[in-house]
């Protein structure tokens, strides 16, 4: 099997229903930082020495698949799965529970004072551009509304757990 297709080579990609739409169309623009989300979150992952933490990202990663799916499919009556209230609601639990390990988190820091770290916050700023990917997709076209809530706690989700990975707080004066 080939991993070429060559049926990209004019600019343009298929969407999961098939749908052939161009390689910089919004859409393919917000699943595609998603996925580069996903391989910053597994480089990260392979730094964190917790292993409640390590699981966590690993099944952000495998929740990851189902934002891409959703998002590489024109039509929502064919996306295979679809981002929940109680997907929303479980990344706020897991905010809460790591929260409650930082200190003085209502502090402007300097990101990344461990390599843990300095990988997740950058994980946390892809997850943000992902986010205002997907808030411009969905000025264009119909998008579940669950994947903006749920992409804004995750991003929420990132910063604590790279606030948590921090080994020091070098904390911002203004």
């Amino acid at each position: 099997m080939n991993i070429y297709t060559k049926t990209g080579d004019k600019g343009k990609t298929s969407l999961f229903d098939s749908k052939r739409v161009s390689k910089d169309d919004l859409r393919v623009e917000s699943y595609g930082t998603i996925d580069e989300l996903n391989s910053h979150l597994g480089l990260a992952k392979n730094f964190i020495e917790d292993k409640e933490m390590y699981d966590l990202i690993h099944d952000i990663q495998r929740k990851l698949f189902n934002v891409g799916a959703e998002l590489a499919t024109s039509e929502p009556e064919k996306t295979p799965v679809k981002i929940k209230e109680e997907d929303i609601a479980f990344l706020e639990k897991m905010i809460d529970k790591f929260m409650n390990k930082v200190k003085k988190p209502d502090h402007f820091i300097i990101p990344g004072t461990s390599k843990p770290a300095g990988f997740l916050h950058i994980a946390r700023t892809v997850c943000r551009r992902a986010e205002r990917r997907i808030v411009s997709l969905s000025g264009e076209v119909e998008v579940n509304p669950f994947l903006v809530k749920y992409v804004n706690r995750l991003s929420d989700l990132i910063y604590t757990l790279a606030r948590v990975s921090e080994k020091e707080l070098d904390e911002v004066e203004f």
